[in-house]
C-alpha cells in the first residue's frame, strides 16, 4: 500500500514566510484549524510505502488541482496556492509570477512526482498500486467547507467511480464500522480520493480510497495537541489498514 499524506504538516519555510500577511499568532492559529495533525503518526504500517508533503498546505496545496480553472475550492482563495483562511480573511499578499512559479516547480510538482513514482514502482513489481489518503477533519465545519451540515460523523470514506472497487470500499467501512466502532460518511462531508494524473480514469490497476478521521476522537482541537484516546485510535486505524490490505493482497 502507499499512504499518500499530505496535510500533516505545520512547517512554513522561512523563504516563503514573508508571503503571508498574518502575524506569528495569527499564522499559528490558522495552521491548527487547517493542518491534520499526526495523521503520518495514525496512518502507519511496516511495508507501507509512504509519501509526505513536508511542507504545510498553507504553502501549497497539493490535493489541488494544478490549473485553478478545475479546482472548485479556488474560487474560495484555497486553490492549489491559498491566498484566503479558512474563514475568508487575506492570508497571503499579492504574489509576483515568478514566486508562483518558483512554488509550484519547488513543491507541488515534486510531490507528484513522488507519488507517481510510488506508484509505478507498485505496478512494476506487484502489477497494481493502492493509495490510502490520510486525512482529518474539525468536528465542526469551518467557514471555508463547502458542506455546513452536522453533526459530523466519526470518520469519512472518500472514493472514485473508476479507481475505488465496491470490495475496497466494503472492506474499509467493515473496518471503520465493525472493528472500529466508528460511525462514517460516505463521501460526506468530504469526497474523492487522489489519483495521479498519469493514471487517472486510465489504469485500473491502480485503486484508491480516501479515510478521514473527526479530529475531536484524537486531538484537543483548540491546541491542536493530542488527547488521552490518541494511542486507541490509532489502534484502531491500524486495524482498519489491516482491513484494507486484505483488497491489496487479494489481487482484486
Amino acid at each position: 500500500m502507499i499512504f499518500h499524506i499530505p496535510h500533516s504538516s505545520r512547517l512554513v519555510p522561512y523563504q516563503v514566510r514573508g508571503q503571508f500577511v498574518l502575524s506569528d499568532k495569527e499564522l499559528e492559529l490558522e495552521l491548527t484549524r487547517m493542518t491534520d495533525a499526526y495523521t503520518d503518526e495514525i496512518f502507519s504500517m511496516a511495508g507501507a510505502t509512504v509519501v509526505k508533503f513536508p511542507v504545510s498546505r498553507l504553502v501549497v496545496d497539493v490535493e489541488r488541482f494544478e490549473d485553478d480553472a478545475d479546482e472548485p475550492m479556488s474560487k474560495v482563495g484555497m486553490g492549489k496556492i491559498t491566498v484566503k483562511t479558512s474563514h475568508g480573511a487575506r492570508l497571503r499578499r499579492e504574489l509576483e509570477a515568478d514566486e508562483v512559479k518558483k512554488l509550484i516547480t519547488e513543491y507541488y510538482r515534486p510531490h507528484h512526482l513522488l507519488l507517481q513514482a510510488a506508484v509505478e514502482s507498485e505496478l512494476g513489481k506487484r502489477g497494481r498500486a493502492l493509495i490510502v489518503d490520510c486525512h482529518s477533519f474539525p468536528s465542526r465545519p469551518l467557514p471555508c467547507d463547502k458542506d455546513q451540515t452536522g453533526p459530523r460523523l466519526d470518520a469519512c470514506l472518500g472514493k472514485d467511480p473508476f479507481h475505488t472497487p465496491q470490495e475496497l470500499v466494503e472492506l474499509a467501512l467493515a473496518g471503520l464500522v465493525t472493528d472500529a466502532g466508528f460511525s462514517v460518511g460516505l463521501d460526506w462531508p468530504y469526497s474523492g480520493t487522489i489519483m495521479p494524473l498519469a493514471f487517472y480514469g486510465k489504469d485500473p490497476r491502480v485503486s484508491s480510497i480516501m479515510i478521514e478521521i473527526n479530529r475531536r476522537l484524537y486531538l484537543d482541537e483548540g491546541t491542536g495537541k493530542k488527547n488521552e484516546m490518541f494511542v486507541e485510535i490509532k489502534a484502531k486505524i491500524i486495524r482498519v489498514l489491516l482491513k484494507i490490505e486484505e483488497f491489496d493482497k487479494s489481487g482484486s
